[in-house]
Order: C-alpha cells, then structure tokens, then sequence
C-alpha cells in the first residue's frame, strides 16, 4: 500500500492507494499518526479511490483517524472511494460516524 499527502490550509488530504488489510493497517495506522502529529491539521481527507480493496482493517484506520482527530479539534472524512472499499464503508455503516464525499 502507498501512502501519498497533500497539505494545503489546514486540510491535510491523504491518498491511501493500492489494498488496505490487516497486514498493511497497522503500518497504515502508524504513518497516518505521525502525519497528523507533524501537520496538524483542522481537517484531515482519507482519499480512497486509489484503494483497489479494503477489509473490515480499513474501517478501523478511518475509525481510529476520526477520533484522533476530534482529539485534536478538527475533522475527518472519507473521499472518493472506489467500488470495493465503498461497499465494505457501506456494509458497516461508517457513513454513520465519518462523512463520505462520492465523486469528482
């Protein structure tokens, strides 16, 4: 899995691509803290829709981002995913506890 950034405003946006499992959450975990602890940000953009596959692991990565970052004081949500992760967020109901942005 590769993780990219964007910084711009207090928005961090980060692009998560490639697949998102149990092997590959707790590294995903682990970056995406000390991305937040180096940046900041007021709000924070999981970008998905360079994630060609997403397990029950990847709900908790966005769970686990959103509460960090009311922690910090700002927002969290889930942009763009593609077919397979949104069928898991659907599945799940995270729509229910962090907003998701469908389609540019």
């Amino acid at each position: 899995m590769n993780i990219n950034t964007s910084y711009t405003a207090g928005r961090l946006t980060i692009f998560l691509a490639g697949e998102l499992d149990h092997h590959e959450a707790r590294n995903a975990i682990r970056s995406i803290e000390e991305l937040l602890d180096e940046y900041m940000p007021r709000d924070c953009v999981l970008e998905l829709s360079g994630l060609s596959f997403m397990d029950s692991s990847g709900i908790a990565v966005i769970i686990r981002v959103s509460r960090r970052m009311k922690t910090l004081g700002g927002r969290a949500w889930i942009e763009n995913p593609a077919k397979q992760p949104q069928r898991v967020i659907d599945a799940a109901g995270i729509d229910r506890l962090v907003p998701v942005a469908l389609g540019k």
